[in-house]
């Protein structure tokens, strides 16, 4: 799974990156600084497929699907399974028609085998200072609040490497299938929903610092 990450670039880098057209954030200022300890429910940056091309976003991570009253009317669906995605009914029509991708530096994962407190890892890919998240997007609507763009990350089994912390491993688009997963090259995304390589990330351990949401610092992803 994935339930925290990193992204320590700025707007403009982000899309200069993923040759998107930057987004309007006038509504979402948690987004204009560095970010070392990204939550559930935040907003975070995404990249999408619009009208002309790609485009920069906003939404709220932790996908609410259209049937949903209230943000909190069901489970927090912040992750959503390669091996299910097509088939659950949250998600099938956004797997189909709405995927995007989230901009990261790193995540965090904390070693399951560990008795609680767990042990928290950072991940890091030293060939990309920013990677791309396989993700899927959903626009809320129901009466009585504003509509709300929401997004959820891809996972899948594990890789050897990641393993020993944690049976599930986020979803990452390498650059040259970014075009294939956002629909600007035809059919095929799903063949994309697999572990990276071996050795994409890089992992350290780091202090539980990290277990608190309110604390937001580079320090977080200092090795211990």
């Amino acid at each position: 799974m994935c339930g925290r990450f990193v992204l320590d670039a700025s707007v403009s880098a982000v899309a200069g990156i993923f040759e998107a057209t930057a987004p309007n954030i006038d509504d979402h200022p948690i987004l204009t600084r560095p970010r070392y300890n990204i939550c559930p429910t935040q907003s975070v940056l995404t990249i999408r497929l619009g009208e002309a091309g790609r485009e920069t976003v906003p939404m709220r991570w932790g996908f609410l699907p259209h049937w949903y009253k209230s943000p909190t009317d069901g489970p927090l669906l912040i992750n959503a399974r390669s091996e299910t995605i097509a088939g659950k009914p949250a998600f099938r029509l956004a797997c189909r028609e709405r995927r995007c991708l989230i901009p990261a530096s790193g995540f965090y994962e904390w070693r399951s085998s560990d008795p609680k407190p767990r042990t928290p890892f950072y991940f890091q890919a030293p060939e990309q200072s920013v990677f791309a998240f396989a993700g899927i997007w959903q626009r809320w609507v129901a009466t009585g609040h504003d509509p709300v763009d929401t997004c959820a990350i891809v996972t899948c089994e594990a890789n050897d490497a990641m393993r020993p912390i944690h049976h599930r491993l986020p979803v990452v688009i390498q650059p040259e299938s970014r075009g294939l997963w956002l629909g600007e090259e035809g059919k095929g995304a799903a063949r994309l929903m697999h572990a990276a390589p071996e050795d994409f990330f890089e992992m350290r351990e780091v202090g539980r610092a990290v277990n608190s949401a309110r604390t937001d610092s580079s320090s977080l992803i200092t090795a211990v």
